[in-house]
């Protein structure tokens, strides 16, 4: 896919309205895979979700405090987390840290945690992971797969690259 970085770009929109389209496009996103280092410097990833607050370059993720991703997350790894939608693909890169903030797991708490921690935000081996985003790219392709396709076979038979839709890059 053709992509550009909002900094190449003439008519550049400002950081807070890059932050803004990154936010928004989360918001039809509740999963993402989430990928540390391990001790051998194998990339690791597995499902969490995302909890829903207003995006300000950090994203939020409960987790237990004894898992294999908190000691990779305390030994420095970096951390990513992609999203996939229908129409829309998404990568926060950054560095992540691990908390273990009572209050913060009540402000964020919902079903989906209680989920998998019944004994609610007071339980023990409860911690938050805060991942701090350096970097977010993005793709979107408004229209939905309908449109994709279409977009696909007008390449083919033109015979010009597929465009893919709006890719940038934007520094958080």
């Amino acid at each position: 896919m053709a992509g550009t970085t909002w900094n190449e770009q003439d008519d550049a929109p400002t950081h807070d309205e890059a932050v803004a389209k990154v936010g928004e496009l989360l918001r039809d996103h509740h999963l993402a895979m989430l990928t540390t280092v391990d001790a051998d410097g194998a990339l690791v990833s597995r499902p969490m979700g995302v909890q829903d607050v207003e995006f300000d370059g950090d994203l939020w993720f409960f987790t237990a405090l004894d898992s294999h991703k908190v000691g990779q997350i305390r030994a420095g790894s970096p951390a990513n987390a992609a999203f996939a939608g229908s129409s829309s693909w998404l990568s926060v890169s950054g560095t992540a840290e691990v908390l273990k903030d009572t209050a913060k797991a009540r402000e964020l708490w919902g079903p989906v945690a209680e989920a998998w921690f019944p004994d609610g935000p007071e339980t023990p081996n409860l911690g938050l992971i805060k991942l701090h985003a350096d970097t977010a790219e993005y793709w979107d392709s408004p229209g939905g797969r309908l449109a994709t396709v279409i977009s696909l076979v007008k390449a083919k038979v033109t015979g010009e690259a597929y465009d893919g839709g709006e890719n940038a890059t934007v520094d958080l």
